[in-house]
């Protein structure tokens, strides 16, 4: 099996936080990356004999983009591509650019995941961070993907944004859970340089490192406790629902990434297409960028994960046992409570997700 990403570079306004390569565009520049990406699709079925079982629309603001313009790719996929009758087809969006209409235009292409943008349920905290609608924008944007059919929604928080603090953070975690959707995750903050946030982290109010640990874990205990489980890094779930395009990332499976800076893992190689938005309509190809799945990569993306690694697997691929040395050293570890061991394989905690960094050094080394 194999996933495709598409990359839609286009936002109503750049967060001061964001990285990602996006701009504002108008509808013209929008319709030529439309052809783009479906030149760009019938290059890449040639090389495809796999079936399709995901599909995920990033950004950027995919919403912006239109529902008629997505319908328009998934079409061509699934005249180009076997797609399978279960995949899971996702599109991000932003409660400030959705409509009744959008979702069921893309419902009725075959769309049956969201992935909303929220970041926090507090106002202070949202208008700070650059988003554009508020938290009724964000119920109306949910029930009107629910009333389009569309019920596997996930929405996201930030961790250590500006003025947030363990009571704002609650008033997130409450309006979250209010919804009872399937999927919800959560991400610390980080200011990315060259970035607006960058050139202000002098004189932004951003709570310490310990706080933002503590609200890490804090969140990690609610969503636990309210029936989700903690399935990756940054990623909660209701049994079943966890995001299958991207778990296939953190498992090293393969996926095409189009659009100008996405990334593909395809049998063993790695791609890339440039940051470069007019290279990539006039038909750049992609940037071969060495080959991925050596054993450093396969442990770092499988601690990502809650259910480890698993060290008969391991040798299975890789035709070696896990170094004694470094298990020994694993174990304390595991007296600090950011992990277990046993015979069967290792696990992170939440604790350890926060050294998550250390401790795959660990094994790296």
């Amino acid at each position: 099996m194999t996933g495709i990403y598409i990359h839609i570079p286009f936002c109503k306004r750049k967060c001061p936080y964001c990285d990602f390569y996006s701009f504002k565009a108008d509808e013209s520049k929008k319709d030529s990356y439309l052809k783009a990406v479906l030149l760009c699709l019938d290059k890449w079925k040639e090389k495809i004999s796999d079936d399709i079982d995901t599909v995920y629309f990033g950004g950027g603001t995919p919403s912006v983009f239109g529902g008629e313009r997505i319908a328009q790719v998934i079409s061509f996929i699934k005249e180009s591509f076997v797609l399978t009758e279960d995949a899971e087809i996702t599109v991000e969006c932003n409660p400030s650019s959705v409509s009744e209409k959008f979702f069921l235009e893309i419902r009725n292409a075959g769309v049956n995941r969201i992935s909303m943008g929220m970041q926090s349920a507090v106002d202070k905290e949202r208008l700070t961070l650059g988003r554009l609608s508020d938290c009724n924008q964000v119920r109306q944007a949910v029930a009107a993907a629910k009333e389009a059919g569309i019920d596997n929604i996930s929405l996201d928080i930030m961790l250590g944004v500006p003025y947030q603090t363990m009571e704002s953070l609650d008033e997130s975690i409450d309006f979250l859970l209010s919804f009872d959707i399937p999927h919800i995750s959560a991400y610390m903050l980080k200011i990315e340089e060259g970035t607006p946030f960058d050139k202000m982290e002098d004189i932004l109010v951003l709570p310490d490192e310990d706080a933002v640990s503590e609200m890490y874990l804090h969140t990690s205990r609610c969503l636990s406790s309210a029936g989700y489980n903690h399935y990756e890094v940054s990623n909660f779930a209701k049994d079943g629902k966890e995001s299958r395009h991207n778990t296939r990332y953190w498992l090293g499976q393969d996926y095409i990434g189009i659009g100008p800076s996405a990334h593909s893992y395809l049998h063993g190689e790695r791609f890339y297409y440039d940051r470069d938005f007019n290279g990539f309509i006039e038909g750049n190809e992609p940037v071969f960028d060495g080959f991925g799945g050596d054993k450093d990569e396969y442990v770092m993306l499988r601690l990502r994960l809650a259910e480890g690694l698993d060290f008969k697997e391991y040798e299975k691929k890789y035709n070696e046992k896990i170094d004694e040395e470094v298990i020994e050293k694993m174990k304390k570890y595991q007296k600090a409570g950011l992990l277990h061991i046993d015979d069967k394989g290792v696990r992170l905690t939440p604790e350890g997700f926060l050294l998550s960094n250390a401790i795959i050094g660990e094994f790296i080394r």
